[in-house]
């Protein structure tokens, strides 16, 4: 195995159902040598697309299984016109996405025998994506055996909240039996702009208070109390808190005992409820927040309540949050429409100019979607637009763990700055 005096190059991995995506970075130098995705695992014809600085390769063929997908991968990393690598023993170490760790992460680990078998234990937490990480880190493992692989899981960031947060009014033996909680998701994402979030304000973990909104197709709110998450709007599962592209978010328990005693199976519900609702089913148009501004441009009824509906439960959830943090030092944007939503960002930062948090509206407009800051200079808590980096937390975190010598002791993850 070659170890460049450059750096060291991690391969990060991202494995669904029916997916592969993946990126390699040159460490500690955070730069991306170049991304690929396999898409249309399982089915008769699926395609594999892959860029960087040589060029890009796009190729279109049948992928039976997850192996024939990582094979294809390796094969494309070393292609020799549009490669990103020029053999395979340069990667040194490969980081996973994991969306489960139930109880058991709080940090991303190394990944070994005892760790495969805690992941395949929360697959009852994550049903649709737990298996597909493991499938992802076995194929890996025999692609590049030896090769040091780590999990960083979108749970363990949320593993700091307290009790008062993640238990329900349920009774104590269904956390006890089943561990029935609030989990939180999206834990990488908010993990990362909270600490380019200090770097641009030049601030330190400890003195500094941070409200975090991934808002995207999915969506989540968390709030970070000196490093720390202390509460996150997702829950048991990612349908709990904000309306979402096709979520529904929070509402009303016993409306699903009602449309049970109306025929409604739990199936069609379970449907309705992921895939059916939020800006989708309250539309009737699009989950697609650039098609709905274009239906309020037009005066449509359904997109304009449909995103007031988004921006009020944003904003709710921003208020209940600063009341539980006491102080907030910046509010963070991230995802695809904190990043690239200009007129969502007004919306949802209107009316809370009372709590300390006021957008300069122009600042917003010419700012777009660049990272930077979007609130008056004179605001008591800074409005920062940070575009998300998953991928590069999780090469970092792999770094972090395996080669770092300056990591004499395991460190929280919630301590690491970019």
């Amino acid at each position: 195995m070659s170890d460049s005096s450059d750096g060291k190059r991690i391969l990060v991995l991202n494995s669904g159902s029916s997916s592969l995506k993946y990126e390699v970075f040159l460490m500690p130098h955070r730069k991306s040598l170049g991304k690929g995705s396999v898409e249309r695992i399982g089915e008769e014809k699926g395609i594999l697309t892959q860029s960087s600085e040589r060029g890009a390769l796009k190729v279109e063929e049948k992928f039976s299984d997850h192996g024939q997908a990582m094979a294809r991968v390796g094969r494309a990393l070393t292609d020799p016109a549009a490669g990103i690598l020029a053999d395979m023993t340069e990667i040194v170490a490969v980081g996973h996405r994991v969306v489960h760790g139930g109880e058991k992460f709080s940090n991303s680990v190394k990944i070994n025998d005892e760790v495969l078998a805690a992941i395949e234990q929360n697959i009852e937490l994550a049903p649709l994506h737990n298996p597909a990480n493991l499938l992802g880190i076995r194929e890996t493992q025999r692609l590049l055996p030896g090769v040091p692989q780590v999990a960083v899981f979108d749970t363990a960031f949320h593993q700091t909240m307290p009790p008062a947060a993640y238990l329900y009014g349920l009774p104590r033996e269904l956390y006890d039996k089943y561990r029935i909680r609030r989990y939180g998701f999206h834990g990488t994402s908010h993990r990362y702009v909270a600490g380019r979030a200090l770097e641009l304000l030049k601030r330190h973990h400890e003195n500094t208070n941070l409200i975090t909104c991934h808002l995207g197709n999915g969506a989540s709110i968390t709030a970070i109390e000196a490093g720390r998450s202390i509460d996150t709007s997702m829950g048991f599962t990612p349908l709990e808190g904000l309306m979402m592209g096709t979520r529904s978010g929070d509402f009303d328990p016993a409306i699903l005992s009602f449309l049970e005693e109306r025929g409604y199976s739990s199936k069609d519900l379970n449907a309705m409820l992921n895939k059916k609702s939020g800006l989708l089913g309250l539309s009737g148009i699009s989950n697609d927040l650039r098609d709905l501004e274009a239906a309020v441009d037009k005066g449509i009824r359904n997109a304009i309540e449909a995103l007031e509906v988004y921006a009020h439960r944003v904003r709710k959830y921003i208020g209940a949050y600063a009341a539980e943090l006491v102080k907030v030092d910046a509010l963070v944007f991230t995802g695809g429409v904190g990043q690239h939503g200009i007129r969502m960002r007004e919306r949802i930062c209107h009316r809370l100019e009372h709590i300390g948090i006021v957008m300069d509206y122009t600042a917003n407009m010419a700012n777009g979607s660049k990272e930077g800051a979007v609130s008056q200079p004179y605001s008591p808590t800074a409005i920062l637009v940070i575009p998300t980096n998953e991928e590069l937390q999780i090469a970092f975190d792999a770094y972090e763990l395996l080669f770092s010598e300056s990591l004499k002791d395991r460190r929280r993850t919630s301590d690491i700055t970019l």
